[in-house]
């Protein structure tokens, strides 16, 4: 489809939608919902929505070791992050994106409403410092129009709101040579404010060839242009260079965790980037029923990656807009409310690659040698949908949602600049995608709720290449119908809350990644996947004392996924596993806090054995991993807000594989390297000081 063409797609369905908005509606001052959580755009009771909603609050995140976000990912059902190192990260939603090689993909990504998510699908988590977050929501499996449908669902990043201007500095230490240095300050007054925060991170990782050292700068801001209209911003710049300690063979696993393969210690590998996120929203109030939202947004990625076999260094650009219009009126005397937007990225990407001469000059590392590869990509991607949510009656509560989509590459060999190397094309075809739920009121406290939806996931640009580097036109993108009910229900005087959901997401156009050779993949659609499974989540509030309250909580999920029909050139693997997804994952915990400044939580992640290849002929041992965290606040010198904390990572020392690489294959007479191992028992502590003040700094009229 061409860019005059998606133009005009995405004006129609705005038009039509328009056209659809003022048919029998009556403008009417009614909300929606009456308790409202933020599930990115739309404001709904968490009770009363038509489907399963996850939260991950502040004190969620304080609760971790203020690293990375995986032990708090971890704790919601149906979600999987695996952690080869902090700079190796693979998130599964429902078992969706479980063969990724080395990265998140068919999971959508928002920070503010500035998409993370790249536009080939992949989505980059841990640049994010957990001290700028306020909080997660995680919405499961193809059940939000407004974000295009992916398959696993979406994961919406919310920066932390200040309430008084202050200055605070966090220090850290840990096992394996960790520091953490966080320096903030906030500024507010009546119609603005401003956030600023620096992140330096260093470690020198358990495994050999694993030093990590990250510096972050995050800017954010928001002003009361008018009393109806507000504008904000987000920046992210970070700068990187992590080493990669790679995936090892099962003895030295069983043996020897900590070493690195000789390869990629000989060239000491690693990965090094400059990027930034930049994104500016403007939103304003038309009338009391009439809200619009517009962002535009843009990326940039310098990065230089010494690997074994090559070096590749890349460039990314790209920009964007999502645009929003909410209206809020009765149809038919019925509370409605109507979403319609679209979505617009675009992104020009370019790689060379280099011989790595490390082998001729031993000792010295990676080495540069001659290019023999460069490549130009450009990545466009657009969505434009509609969604309705309807009080039926008081207790029946309707959520209709339609999304169109287009995602097209295009791709030129600049290596060599002969006439006949023509710039390739290839779209794939227009997406439609439906969905429908409802929830429905049992009593005060009880919710059954249902939905029927659709999604799909498109190859990434490095599937869809053949393995001399042309675009396989071929291949087609992922579609699946998710079928999900459940029920929502709040016990003992709503201390007990307790939710329940049952789910079969049924894919086609299942994409494979086939390994060719070391370092390369090729994407063939080979079959269908079932994935069903059973999601539960049990939280509950106790005062144990005026002074002291617990909250235990246990969330699991207990799932059957397996290949529907998986035929691999002359292999049959109908009937198996699927492979890189766990078979159960559940996680119990306390939290206690009390009124005098000291809070402790503990918590046990459990989980199942998870195939390592297709032909199910090898898994990795199910595991258990322990951690705790004390904290102690309190006031010092009657201005300074102080914050003491203390905790433990594997607290029993297990051996576990914290990641795996899904059908690795040996080359010569190597075994092949399956498992990235969890780190042994650490310990870290740190310190917070946060001064709060009265500000004089005008940020705003």
């Amino acid at each position: 489809m061409s860019n005059h063409n998606k133009f005009n797609l995405v004006i129609a369905i705005l038009l039509i939608s328009n056209f659809c908005l003022n048919a029998q509606v009556k403008t009417d001052t009614t909300q929606l919902s009456e308790v409202k959580i933020s599930t990115g755009i739309i404001n709904s009771k968490h009770q009363n929505s038509a489907t399963s909603v996850s939260e991950i609050s502040a004190r969620d995140l304080n609760q971790t070791d203020g690293i990375i976000i995986t032990s708090a990912l971890n704790a919601i059902p149906g979600v999987t992050m695996q952690q080869g190192n902090l700079n190796t990260n693979r998130i599964t939603i429902r078992g969706i994106g479980a063969r990724s090689q080395f990265s998140t993909n068919r999971i959508k990504a928002y920070f503010d409403n500035i998409p993370l998510t790249n536009a080939e699908g992949e989505s980059v988590f841990e640049d994010i410092d957990i001290e700028t977050l306020g909080g997660l929501t995680i919405l499961k499996g193809p059940n939000n129009s407004i974000y295009g449908s992916g398959l696993g669902g979406v994961i919406l990043l919310k920066s932390k709101n200040i309430n008084q201007s202050f200055a605070k500095t966090t220090s850290q230490f840990g096992s394996f040579g960790l520091w953490r240095q966080n320096l903030s300050a906030g500024f507010q007054n009546e119609t603005s404010h401003l956030i600023l925060n620096y992140n330096h991170l260093e470690s020198d990782g358990f495994r050999d060839n694993s030093n990590y050292n990250r510096d972050a700068l995050n800017i954010s801001g928001s002003t009361q242009i008018t009393e109806n209209s507000k504008l904000s911003f987000v920046s992210i710049f970070t700068r990187l260079k992590a080493f990669i300690p790679s995936s090892i063979n099962k003895t030295d696993f069983d043996n020897n965790p900590e070493v690195a393969p000789q390869n990629w210690a000989q060239s000491e590998g690693f990965e090094s980037y400059h990027k930034a996120i930049l994104g500016l929203n403007y939103e304003v109030n038309l009338n009391q029923n009439w809200q619009w939202s517009t962002s535009v947004f843009g990326n940039y990625k310098n990065a230089y990656e010494p690997r074994p076999f090559d070096i590749l260094a890349d460039n990314t650009t790209g920009f964007g807009l999502r645009s929003v219009l909410k209206h809020q009126a009765k149809l038919w005397s019925h509370p409605t409310q109507w979403i319609v937007g679209t979505e617009l990225v675009s992104e020009d990407f370019t790689f060379s690659l280099f011989e790595n001469l490390y082998q001729s000059q031993p000792g010295n590392g990676s080495i540069e040698g001659d290019e023999f590869a460069k490549v130009n990509q450009r990545r466009n991607y657009v969505n434009a949908f509609f969604n309705q949510e309807t009080n039926i009656d008081d207790k029946l509560f309707l959520e209709l949602g339609i999304s169109l989509s287009s995602t097209s590459y295009n791709q030129k060999d600049i290596f060599e600049n002969a006439e006949d190397n023509m710039r390739e094309n290839y779209s794939f075809e227009t997406t439609f995608t439906p969905r429908i739920g409802a929830s429905y009121k049992l009593s005060d406290n009880n919710n059954l709720f249902a939905s029927v939806s659709n999604g799909f996931s498109v190859p990434s640009v490095a599937e869809t290449l053949t393995p001399d580097g042309q675009i396989n036109t071929d291949l087609k993108p992922e579609r699946g119908w998710n079928y999900e009910v459940g029920i929502k229900s709040r016990f003992f005087d709503k201390n007990l809350y307790a939710e329940l959901t049952l789910y079969s997401l049924q894919i086609e156009n299942l994409l494979v990644a086939r390994r060719v050779a070391e370092d390369q993949f090729v994407g063939i659609n080979a079959g269908e996947s079932s994935h069903k499974g059973a999601e539960i989540s049990l939280k509950y509030s106790a005062a144990i004392s005026n002074r002291i309250d617990i909250y235990p909580y246990f969330t699991g999920s207990f799932n059957k996924f397996e290949f529907k029909d998986f035929i691999d050139g002359d292999n049959d693997f109908s009937g198996n596993k699927l492979t890189g997804a766990p078979n159960y994952q559940w996680q119990t915990g306390i939290d206690l806090q009390t009124a005098f400044g000291f809070s402790f939580n503990f918590s046990i992640l459990n989980v199942g054995e998870i195939p390592l290849n297709d032909s199910n002929s090898l898994s990795s041992d199910a595991y258990s991993v322990t951690n705790c965290k004390a904290m102690y606040q309190f006031t010092l010198l009657k201005r300074i807000s102080t914050q003491l904390s203390a905790g433990v990572n594997n607290l029993f020392d297990a051996n576990y594989a914290a990641s795996i690489l899904p059908n690795a294959v040996g080359f010569g007479n190597a075994l092949p390297r399956y498992y990235y191992p969890g780190a042994p028992l650490n310990f870290y502590g740190g310190v917070s000081l946060m001064y709060k003040f009265q500000s004089k700094i005008i940020l705003g009229k």
